[in-house]
């Protein structure tokens, strides 16, 4: 009973807490509903980035891979912050200069509105058959897990994680239907900074626990019983091979910190640039500590479980937590979870109903909509859209190298050649709209044969950075054979204050050099 009082009391919490900061918005104009009304400031920005990005697939699937594989994937992690330094002080001022509302948008200024709606098109499949259905199934796995809803209810484990998935999916749904992108920035807010703290707690019970009452002690005998895994340096045959930090990794992570709507659609509503480069460079500090969180426990979970539970990596981090954490504390632990799932899953809704309403039916399904009609369709797109995730959710279980895992390898399928054409259009101004158009189902197809089809022995990240150099070689082509039509240069439409932030950079250098130092640091370990 303590366990659903505090669970409640939580959850009840931050959805007042969103409740009350929405409470005086207009949010009946395209602005106020998909951009929070252009008011996020640099805090709210981070911790909604940062929930939106941390979900189940990774305390789940993150923690699974270090117990299994040791640091090295500590790479999806620290590499963030590179990409953060990126997008703060190159792409979001000129995406802001721009007043963009959709990253889609700037594909039509660049080259044209066919593009524009390919890629439209791509993002919301790639939402509905990747992100959601993951995030939904492994928050459902961690959710059974602490409440074992299946036993409360009667039923078997199977249907108990299908109820799990409808109550977070209809749950999710509310907060992005009825609330838009201030109510979810809000609570994600809230939830991530809960979620920091309650994050936490595993890794530092644990440690107390196996260190007598001392942390560094614990720490110390969890390194000692297995050093090799705290090494950040991948063999060429493990999960994550180094080599693939200078291949399609860094593509990848380009991509979902510069140009994924998701993500980037915080920082087009932030209120100022200023507020916009904090957001994100606060939020590349946070991609620096959060493997305390979401790889930390999954080491310390092979010092309690060695081997035992390598054909079931996925389980390791509920085991953990049943181990380590007081029951008058499984609520708030909860709560913090389902916060982590929502929070992914509403804000991805969000987007995918930005993405829809002003772009796909704005363009070329009702040209003469009003701004209260397009809020009207987001808010049925992402009532649709949440239903099909829901239904997809069951099918994504049992990977055989974990959900995080399979999670990355379908994100190749959407992300690399939608990145290609993004960084063509800001640095190559010679290639074209035809080209760009040809690269996606190129980079496209080539990727699918690889790595579902041929099943080539490349890792798949490498297979990225491939995909990557085809992609260029053909937009060069059809660029040359379909040259471009016209220039294009970026015009301040003064929507907000475009002025630097005085510190930006050296936040940025101070990063960049915490990121090299870990690699120099742990790249020693167990040797």
């Amino acid at each position: 009973m303590l366990t659903f009082l505090s669970f409640g009391a939580f959850t009840g919490l931050v959805a007042f807490f969103a409740w009350y900061k929405i409470r005086n918005d207009n949010l009946k104009s395209p602005d106020g509903y998909f951009l929070a009304g252009r008011s996020l400031t640099g805090v709210v920005i981070a911790g909604s980035m940062l929930l939106t990005n941390i979900s189940t697939e990774h305390l789940i699937g993150l923690n699974g891979s270090a117990y299994r594989n040791g640091f090295p994937v500590i790479a999806w992690e620290v590499t963030s912050a590179i990409a953060l330094i990126v997008g703060a002080l190159y792409f979001v001022p000129r995406y802001l200069k721009m007043g963009l509302t959709t990253i889609p948008q700037y594909l039509e200024y660049r080259y044209d509105s066919l593009t524009r709606t390919i890629v439209e098109a791509f993002l919301i499949l790639s939402f509905i058959f990747t992100l959601l259905p993951i995030v939904l199934f492994t928050g459902a796995i961690n959710l059974e897990s602490i409440f074992n809803i299946s036993e409360l209810l009667g039923v078997s484990k199977t249907e108990g994680l299908w109820l799990t998935v409808i109550m977070i999916g209809v749950v999710g749904s509310l907060y992005a239907i009825f609330g838009g992108l201030k109510a979810v920035a809000y609570s994600d807010t809230f939830n991530g900074y809960g979620l920091l703290v309650g994050g936490l707690l595993i890794p530092v019970l644990a440690l107390l626990q196996i260190g007598d009452g001392n942390v560094l002690d614990g720490l110390l005998k969890v390194y000692h019983h297995a050093p090799e895994k705290f090494n950040v340096i991948g063999a060429r045959d493990s999960v994550l091979p180094f080599e693939t930090l200078f291949t399609g990794l860094i593509i990848n992570q380009l991509y979902f910190w510069c140009m994924h709507q998701t993500i980037v659609q915080r920082a087009l509503g932030a209120k100022s640039l200023v507020e916009a480069q904090k957001g994100l460079l606060l939020t590349g500090v946070f991609k620096i500590l959060i493997p305390i969180i979401i790889m930390l426990p999954g080491v310390i979970g092979y010092y309690y479980f060695g081997d035992s539970l390598y054909s079931a990596q996925d389980s390791i981090y509920p085991e953990l937590v049943k181990r380590v954490l007081p029951i008058g504390l499984h609520g708030f632990f909860a709560a913090v979870v389902m916060g982590a799932v929502l929070s992914t899953f509403n804000s991805v809704l969000n987007s995918a109903a930005t993405i829809f309403s002003v772009g796909i039916y704005k363009k070329h399904l009702n040209k003469n909509a009003g701004e209260a009609k397009l809020v009207r369709v987001g808010k049925l797109t992402s009532s649709i859209l949440a239903i099909f995730a829901i239904m997809v959710a069951p099918l994504v279980a049992d990977a055989p190298e974990g959900l995080f895992q399979l999670l990355q390898q379908l994100n190749g399928i959407f992300f690399i050649p939608v990145a290609s054409i993004i960084l063509a259009g800001f640095f190559l101004p010679k290639i074209s709209a035809m080209g760009a158009k040809v690269s996606i189902f190129v980079g496209l197809a080539f990727y699918v044969t690889m790595t579902f089809i041929l099943k080539v022995n490349i890792h798949f990240v490498h297979v990225w950075g491939i995909e990557f150099i085809l992609n260029l070689i053909v937009m060069f082509i059809f660029s040359y054979l379909y040259p471009v039509q016209r220039t294009f240069n970026i015009t301040d439409v003064k929507v907000v204050d475009i002025q630097q932030w005085k510190y930006a950079k050296v936040t940025g250098f101070i990063l960049l050099s915490i990121t090299i130092l870990i690699y120099i640091l742990l790249g020693q370990a167990g040797r």
